[in-house]
């Protein structure tokens, strides 16, 4: 994956993330969405220095196929990345919501949560489709 494609996956994970997260927040609390947004949007931007970071790193130990990585490897990937992205978020939602350390984690614990569970699925899909896009593209040819 070149740089340009990896900022692609990179924004479009995020911009997914971020309007279910809203969404789940708004649900789930009584902050206002302006303030939720605000929060997401910063959460997000430091999630995608982290996530072209970590996949470079990852992708660089991990060699081979992507689509041939097992389940539990990509367990291992999900946890490992949220589990790091985590240690810094807890804080940031903090400080912008105006809550406790606490607060923040039980929030951003469910949001990781759902995250873990929409970048396992994102990534098992997007690996499959870019598979499929680049075989098309070379029959097109």
């Amino acid at each position: 994956m070149g740089v340009i494609e990896r900022v692609f996956h990179s924004v479009l994970f995020e911009v997914l993330a971020i309007s279910l997260s809203i969404i789940g927040l708004a649900t789930f609390t009584d902050h206002d969405i302006g303030a939720l947004s605000e929060t997401m949007i910063v959460i997000a931007t430091i999630a995608m220095i982290w996530n072209y970071c970590f996949n470079y790193v990852f992708d660089k130990i991990v060699t081979g196929e992507k689509t041939q990585r097992s389940i539990s490897l990509r367990i291992v990937h999900v946890i490992l990345f949220e589990a790091g992205l985590l240690c810094v978020t807890v804080p940031v939602m903090a400080y912008i919501l105006g809550v406790s350390i606490w607060q923040a984690f039980v929030m951003d614990l469910g949001v990781t949560i759902f995250i873990t569970i929409y970048a396992f699925i994102f990534n098992l899909v997007y690996d499959h489709a870019r598979v499929f896009f680049l075989k098309s593209q070379k029959v097109a040819i």
